[in-house]
């Protein structure tokens, strides 16, 4: 269903909001049949939808009701605004209600956060430890800071040198995620190493999989390392770094016929023959740049990872790497809608406690629409940075961010957006009462959790679209400006 604006009309409300008759703006519900906070059935609203603003509740004489494939068009001036097509189309995944219907089985309120916060806190603090090896200088530490979005001069960053400077397995911990580590291991390029002994001194059991990094070529202590952790049943990938070096100096010998795929390939083909010869079976080589991280195979570095891990490890993984591309973008928004319903069931449940104020939900949820935007490099700060690095000016930038949330983050926008999806949020509601009873007890549960629900899935699509059109500012080409090398990493992670 779709609200659009009109002049004042007999009220077509849904059960949701009755009356009698469009009142005028701003004017008191009709007597016959006021409008009430809680309860069920005609009449009955959400307390919060109380608050929304004039010129967004139908029979305000802002909006009337468009059957379904109408073309009518709001009219000028008109306090209303039509509802956003998330909302008007609004729907439970069913992947969300089956996976409610399973976990949440008690009817009784307290029970249910305490397991809704339970399984939130798990997801969160879900521990990911990546091991990051290989021989002195090959670029190992400026690849632990790009994958946690730093650059090398950043205060917290690992320090890098042109020669070995780590004696021992050091933890560098993500920024936006603790419980995210990358390890930077001690070089393996010494003449007496032995591979069992290396990763029995590193230990081999706390680490999720390894990244065996070279810069030149890899040798023969990287296929023995590869042996050994294919012994242990550990996984392993082969990092060929400072790849934007190489193909530098392959234009600047041969400029007429450079073709960097070409060289590409062939570097790829180097490694993998090196590998082979030395005994790894079947090396899987990505060739990375940590001065430009969204170039060569990060992109496929990062779907081969996000394939082969699973379950929490998986979630910690597509929020921690930086969404440099299109696709780690939509990954990270799946990722994060997977797990909505539960901010929102949570939020609803809260709202609904004894003794709680009835507008506790829109600070949970504008907590959780903050670390989404900065999850996605929306926020002042993020964009800042990203400024500074050279890419581009901060309106440039922030003209990219066009999601009605992404331009404003307030209470008052919440609760507008809390209000558009509970005027088409009933069939939704009844359907998430119908699979959650618990729902059913609680004064308007289901059509608060279908608001917070849409609210975070309409979010997330509009953060996902505002971000991949960041990217394309920061990595296209200004007409103004002509094109420019991209800065160092260190300005787009959680």
């Amino acid at each position: 269903m779709t609200w659009g604006a009109s002049s004042p009309q007999p009220c077509q409300c849904p059960s949701l909001l009755s009356c009698s008759r469009s009142p005028a703006p701003g004017s008191a519900p009709s007597p016959s049949q006021p409008r009430r906070a809680g309860g069920r059935g005609p009449g009955a609203v959400p307390p919060w939808l109380l608050l929304a603003p004039p010129g967004l509740l139908p029979g305000c004489g802002a909006f009337r009701f468009l059957p379904p494939g109408s073309d009518a068009a709001p009219s000028s001036g008109a306090p209303g605004k039509m509802l956003s097509s998330a909302m008007q189309s609004l729907e439970l995944r069913e992947q969300d209600l089956a996976e409610m219907s399973s976990l949440v089985q008690s009817r009784v309120v307290l029970e249910v956060s305490s397991q809704l916060q339970s399984l939130l806190d798990s997801l969160d603090s879900a521990p990911l430890d990546i091991a990051v090896t290989g021989e002195s200088g090959a670029g190992k530490s400026t690849l632990v800071n790009a994958l946690r979005g730093l650059s090398d001069s950043d205060p917290h960053a690992a320090p890098t040198g042109v020669v070995e400077t780590t004696g021992q397995p050091t933890p560098y911990a993500h920024p936006g995620l603790p419980s995210v580590r990358l390890w930077d291991l001690p070089g393996t390029g010494t003449p007496s190493f032995r591979a069992e002994r290396y990763l029995e001194q590193v230990g081999l059991e706390q680490y999720d999989f390894f990244l065996l990094v070279a810069s030149e070529r890899f040798r023969e202590s990287h296929a023995q390392l590869a042996q050994a952790l294919a012994a242990a049943g550990r996984r392993f990938y082969f990092i060929r770094t400072k790849v934007d070096q190489d193909l530098q100096a392959s234009q600047r010998r041969r400029p007429a016929r450079f073709q960097e795929e070409r060289v590409l390939a062939e570097i790829r083909a180097d490694c993998a023959r090196q590998l082979e010869k030395d005994g790894a079976a079947a090396p899987r080589v990505f060739l990375l740049s940590g001065f430009q991280l969204h170039r060569y195979d990060f992109p496929r570095l990062q779907a081969t990872l996000a394939e082969e891990l699973d379950g929490h490890k998986r979630h910690a993984l597509l929020l921690a790497l930086p969404a440099l591309s299109g696709e780690a973008v939509r990954r990270r928004k799946e990722a994060l809608q997977r797990q909505a319903w539960k901010k929102a069931l949570l939020a609803a449940l809260v709202s609904a406690l004894p003794g709680l104020p009835l507008q506790l939900n829109v600070p949970m949820l504008m907590e959780t629409l903050g670390s989404y935007r900065r999850s996605f490099g929306l926020d002042e700060e993020s964009l800042g940075v990203l400024a500074r690095a050279g890419a581009a000016s901060p309106q440039q930038l922030q003209a990219q961010v066009r999601s009605a949330l992404g331009r404003e983050m307030s209470p008052a926008a919440v609760r507008n957006v809390l209000s558009q999806a509970a005027l088409c949020g009933q069939a939704a509601a009844r359907l998430a009462c119908a699979r959650l009873p618990l729902l059913e007890n609680l004064v308007a549960g289901g059509i608060s959790f279908v608001a917070a629900y849409a609210l975070l899935h309409s979010a997330l699509e509009g953060f996902a679209s505002d971000a991949q059109r960041v990217l394309e500012a920061a990595y296209g080409t200004w007409e103004e400006g002509g094109p420019w090398d991209p800065p160092e990493p260190g300005f787009f992670y959680d």
